[in-house]
């Protein structure tokens, strides 16, 4: 006989709030509807970047304070 796991639960990334990390949760990893939205309404205002460095081309050798020459 085996007992049935307890889900994790983690918190909603936006308001806190506990939330059961199951299949049938829809909003996950958030709370609801609601505080998806918040989230995604967050990333469209730039309030959220991911970091980037500035790829240099191949072609360009940097000189010595680092602009391309």
């Amino acid at each position: 006989m085996t007992r049935a796991s307890k889900p994790p639960v983690v918190s909603c990334p936006i308001c806190g709030a506990a939330v059961k990390w199951l299949a049938d949760n829809r909003w996950k990893p958030f709370c609801s509807e609601r505080c998806k939205l918040i989230d995604l309404g967050q990333w469209a205002t730039g309030k959220y970047r991911v970091p980037v460095e500035p790829k240099q081309d191949e072609d360009e050798t940097p000189d010595q304070s680092g602009r391309p020459q």
